[in-house]
């Protein structure tokens, strides 16, 4: 090769700024932002992160579900004979519940949407059992616990006091660690 097409090489064809993008890449900058220093930043900011979450975390230990301070009427004990249930909305009105009146003379209360795929739950009195109709789910009224059907998981329990003849809801307990 002669020395004129060796020079020839190594010189620019064009002047073109697309042509010469390769010129602004700088070595330094090359080195400072290398797949380390990647993965370095991402596990700062993972680590950072997870720091950020730990204040909700345990206030959601804390919590377990239990004891909504709000008490809300639900209505008359002689409204509800023995073996009747009724529906009412606890802790807010965007969350449905059912009050039944066992014919023991019991009150129990739990929130009205089955565990399975949230459908309405009703009492059935003559089986004194909670029924979801959508896929046939059986809860029992004594506690809440599913008994057949798809449900794996019981029906959060509202805890109920009866004051000078009035029926009221004083907390709910969400049971799924039990």
């Amino acid at each position: 090769m002669t020395e004129e097409k060796k020079l020839r090489r190594n010189q620019k064809d064009t002047n073109d700024d697309m042509i010469n993008l390769v010129d602004n890449i700088e070595r330094e900058n090359d080195l400072k932002y290398n797949r380390r220093s990647f993965l370095k930043t991402a596990v700062g900011a993972t680590v950072a992160l997870g720091l950020a979450t730990v204040p909700f975390s345990i206030k959601a230990m804390m919590e377990k579900g239990e004891g909504d301070p709000l008490r809300v009427k639900i209505g008359e004990l002689a409204d509800v004979p023995k073996g009747e249930a009724i529906n009412f909305n606890y802790p807010s009105e965007a969350e449905p519940a059912i009050l039944v009146h066992t014919k023991e003379g019991e009150l129990k209360a739990y929130n009205n949407k089955c565990t399975h795929l949230q459908c309405p739950v009703f009492y059935e009195a003559q089986e004194n059992i909670l029924l979801c109709p959508c896929h046939q789910g059986y809860f029992s009224v004594d506690n809440g616990h599913p008994v057949a059907g798809p449900p794996q998981r019981e029906l959060p329990k509202i805890d109920v006091e009866v004051v000078n003849g009035a029926i009221f809801a004083v907390g709910r307990k969400i049971r799924h660690d039990a």
